[in-house]
């Protein structure tokens, strides 16, 4: 749908404008824009009431055991880190000579013994700790890896987003680029990794599997690569080492096995699928405050599931959370 003109303004004059904080922001070294960063999350938390009512509601889908105070204490706690994460990346170039040391790789050499089978390497991730860190601390591990992205609402700030990627080693193949197909077809073909977010909701070809207990809709693309390329599957997920934001971060990454042969392949990619979902759900259990709890992870339902408002912990409505 074309844009107005007006609206095709706004955006554009939104963009400049973020692109001229995101430049000035990285003028600060990595201590002051930590410390900007959790203060606007901390802003963010009392401001922003839509969707700090989502995380809780999401909140109480997965953790229903937890007492309410601690679920507040998560949210809140989420807002800071995703502060304290945008800033950290705009300041990338005060430490990015260290980067070896403030994420840390553990194992240490499970993806250098992934690539070494020569078959690429399908890299399986979610938005759990600073999930753009994780990529160009993978190329600088040596892994040349190419990652696929959502087009955001203006080209301005996806050439932003391409040129940092590109700055530390790491391809962008956007999702409605009509040649993504072939170049992950060549990524997989020349030995690279391939990396795939799957802990959101959105509109490609998913099914559903586990995840906090309830059926969530999740990208299967991960697990059809895998499948058809016989590529290795890694999940890994980053996290701060201590209270500290200067502490830095670890980067654990496991193998998910899986038959490349199997003799029912959608079987195959529905278990993989799940298996892959249950290493991000154990990552997010263990450190629940970096992740995205705002992000409507159970809003496709299963064909035929019984939507009736009366069940216990039902999926929560956008429409109804924001009249809270």
């Amino acid at each position: 749908m074309a844009l107005s003109p007006g609206k095709r303004i706004r955006r554009t004059v939104r963009s400049a404008l973020i692109r001229l904080a995101i430049r000035l922001l990285g003028l600060l070294p990595l201590g002051p824009a930590l410390w900007l960063g959790g203060a606007a999350g901390r802003l963010a938390h009392l401001l922003a009431g839509r969707t700090r009512r989502l995380a809780l509601a999401h909140l109480e889908l997965a953790f229903p055991e937890k007492p309410p105070e601690e679920r507040a204490r998560i949210a809140r706690e989420m807002f800071v880190h995703l502060g304290c994460s945008t800033l950290e990346l705009a300041s990338i170039r005060w430490y990015d000579r260290r980067l070896d040391s403030y994420v840390e790789l553990s194992p240490p050499d499970l993806l250098r013994q992934v690539m070494a089978r020569g078959r690429g390497m399908v890299f399986v991730t979610g938005h759990v700790g600073n999930w753009e860190l994780l990529a160009r601390r993978i190329a600088r591990a040596g892994v040349p890896n190419a990652v696929i992205a959502k087009s955001s609402w203006h080209p301005k700030l996806d050439e932003l987003a391409e040129r940092f990627r590109a700055k530390g080693g790491v391809t962008t193949l956007w999702r409605e680029d009509p040649d993504t197909g072939r170049a992950i077809i060549r990524t997989f073909r020349s030995g690279k990794a391939l990396g795939i977010l799957i802990d959101q909701d959105t509109r490609v070809q998913g099914v559903f599997v586990p995840f906090f207990g309830r059926p969530a809709f999740t990208p299967r693309a991960a697990a059809d690569f895998a499948v058809r390329f016989g590529a290795p599957v890694v999940v890994g997920t980053v996290h701060r080492k201590g209270p500290g934001p200067r502490d830095g971060h670890v980067l654990e990454v496991e193998e998910i096995p899986f038959s490349p042969d199997p003799p029912d392949r959608e079987a195959e990619v529905v278990r993989l699928t799940a298996a892959c979902t249950a290493a991000l759900e154990r990552a997010i259990r263990r450190h629940p405050s970096e992740w995205v709890w705002m992000h409507e992870r159970w809003r496709t339902r299963p064909p035929g599931e019984d939507r009736a408002r009366g069940e216990a912990n039902p999926v929560p409505k956008t429409a109804e959370l924001s009249r809270g």
